[in-house]
């Protein structure tokens, strides 16, 4: 048995524990069927890494691996797999059901694994496939936005939490759609970020949404995108929402939402996990394979760029670590990437 560093976890935590993560040594797998294994360059560190972290009461018998963010390159390639083969640089989110990518070498399913951009070094690319696939599908999936300008004429967004990961790029897809792009914000320094990736206006996500909407002009919106506290802001949004709207959301609740506030309206709400191709195997996994191509030639062509704010170095436990507790804070710009 080979094994390979990582970096994991037995028990579930909080971050300022010595062993929340720690650094071990775990055996390294081999590429059968459609599945690559990957050297690991860079990685990047979201929400979900910290929640599904969070303390719990389970105990795991053999160290857990977590990461879902990976850019790397190809050194084996299982007997069904086309797409790639060794030395490809790559990118891609992994699958939530599978061990993670902080590890020297990771194991993944070939038709959710993007070409990496070649504009943009390991690290850069690493922040791009969780938050890029959840934004693409959300606007182009569930709230069934034109990717096309022309079809979009007249149309606005808004998100929810528009200076985060997933907000970041949100952004840049949809106004490159040619929405009008509404984004909250609450601090000076996440105001520029996101008018700097293309939101017209902002307000703030701290005060009621529809005053401050009608403030700068809009009685309702067309589509909304909640990437903060759905059920907070739930009665907001019902009440902004066009008529024929549609709303989408990528944060769960603790609470059952009020569905009847969309019924008069014959408005839309649907929900955005961008596991859940590959949780489920979907026929149409192979899609974020096609998207993560297609987000690679915008980005070498200079149409979308990558949203990282802060480089840290090693990939260890302390610096994962590190990362966390930034995440855990809620204030944090973009994204974090770490390298080498």
């Amino acid at each position: 048995m080979t094994l390979m560093k990582a970096v994991g976890l037995t028990r579930y935590l909080p971050i300022d524990r010595e062993d929340s993560l720690m650094d071990v040594q775990v055996e390294k797998p081999a590429a059968r069927g459609r599945d690559l294994l990957v050297r690991v360059q860079a990685i990047s560190v979201n929400p979900v890494d910290v929640k599904v972290r969070s303390p719990k009461e389970r105990v795991e018998a053999e160290p857990r691996v977590l990461g879902w963010d990976v850019a790397g390159i190809v050194v084996e390639a299982g007997e069904d797999a086309t797409l790639f083969e060794p030395g490809d640089e790559v990118y891609y989110a992994g699958s939530i059901v599978r061990p993670g990518g902080n590890s020297e070498f990771h194991l993944v399913d070939e038709r959710i694994v993007g070409r990496k951009p070649r504009s943009l070094d390991f690290a850069e690319a690493a922040a791009l496939p969780l938050t890029t696939i959840t934004a693409w599908e959300s606007l182009f999936d569930r709230l069934g936005i034109s990717r096309e300008a022309s079809g979009n004429e007249g149309r606005n967004l808004l998100i929810i939490g528009a200076a985060g990961g997933v907000g970041s790029i949100a952004t840049q897809l949809a106004a490159a759609a040619g929405l009008t792009v509404i984004g909250t914000a609450s601090r000076p320094e996440t105001v520029r970020w996101v008018k700097e990736l293309g939101a017209a206006h902002t307000i703030s996500h701290r005060e009621p949404l529809v005053p401050q909407l009608r403030q700068i002009g809009f009685d309702t919106v067309d589509y909304i995108l909640c990437l903060n506290s759905t059920e907070l802001h739930w009665a907001q949004m019902a009440e902004a929402i066009a008529p024929q709207g549609r709303i989408c959301s990528i944060v769960e609740t603790s609470e059952p939402l009020n569905l009847n506030l969309l019924k008069d309206k014959s408005a839309t709400f649907s929900w955005e996990l961008m596991f859940t191709r590959s949780r489920f195997g979907t026929p149409d996994m192979i899609e974020q394979h096609r998207l993560l191509n297609e987000v690679a030639d915008r980005v070498d062509a200079g149409k979308l760029r990558t949203t990282v704010t802060k480089r840290l170095s090693p990939i260890n436990a302390a610096t994962l670590k590190e990362a966390h507790a930034l995440i855990e804070t809620g204030s944090t710009i973009g994204k974090i990437v770490i390298a080498n």
